[in-house]
């Protein structure tokens, strides 16, 4: 059995986190310093995602069972668990599968319903990467704006970069993997299943992934729910406005 890749810092009560697509616990590491003081902060790799295992198979059942092997393995009864959009919906169905190991569930910006592929333009770009002839992050940077224009989604997908030998660079993540099961990041949780825990649902003020429309929905697998808005921030809330990101967190988890 493989075994997730994560970094643990602080001490206390366990807050697994987990991040979203083409992330890496890695993105988290500020907020997790901060929230160190009272809580065991473990900033977990998802399968083909930073420096855990690849595999061609991957879907939020294996995303689930992939955390729950994880806690296992760390003699983890319960924690809290925070997930950022594609985490966000692995932690959705680690709580309805497994509700005795989730104590307080936190989900940041997505909800439990169905996503169109909305992703196809980065996957563009990131499968035009020839890494058998760019040797800098500056050349891949380069062929990502071809696609993508928003600088702040190119730094993003290039923290992934690493350097595989002397002389090759690579992505962390497993492209091959995430491009062919891509649709699979859109599914909604499945329907009649129930957390009947806390839920804190928070949603960026600019952010398009959670409506109004999704209350109904969301009422109806976490009956015990709250949302927030942190604004002036978009989807990557924990990175644009970390400021009020932290302090709802932080209102919730005490």
């Amino acid at each position: 059995m493989e075994v997730l890749h994560s970094k643990i810092v602080g001490e206390g009560f366990p807050l697994l986190i987990l991040h979203g697509y083409f992330g890496m616990g890695d993105n988290w590491k500020s907020i997790a310093n901060q929230l160190s003081s009272d809580f065991q902060v473990h900033l977990i790799d998802q399968r083909n995602h930073g420096r855990s295992f690849h595999s061609d198979a991957f879907d939020y059942e294996l995303l689930a069972e992939d955390l729950k092997n994880y806690m296992d393995l760390h003699n983890i009864v319960s924690a809290h668990v925070l997930g950022h959009s594609m985490g966000g919906k692995t932690a959705m169905l680690f709580a309805v599968t497994y509700p005795e190991r989730v104590q307080r569930l936190l989900v940041a910006d997505i909800a439990p319903k169905a996503y169109k592929p909305h992703h196809e333009q980065v996957l563009a770009a990131l499968n035009a990467v020839d890494f058998s002839v760019l040797q800098l992050r500056t050349e891949v940077d380069a062929i990502l704006k071809n696609y993508l224009e928003e600088e702040g989604v190119r730094q993003f997908l290039l923290k992934n970069i690493y350097r595989k030998t002397k002389t090759e660079l690579a992505f962390r993540f497993n492209l091959e993997s995430l491009t062919d099961n891509n649709s699979e990041i859109g599914a909604p949780l499945s329907p009649f299943t129930e957390f009947e825990g806390p839920v804190l649902f928070l949603k960026g003020g600019n952010s398009p992934y959670i409506t109004a429309d999704d209350t109904a929905l969301i009422k109806a697998h976490f009956p015990n729910w709250q949302l927030v808005t942190v604004k002036n921030a978009g989807h990557w809330l924990h990175a644009e406005n970390p400021t009020d990101f932290l302090k709802e967190v932080q209102k919730f988890l005490s």
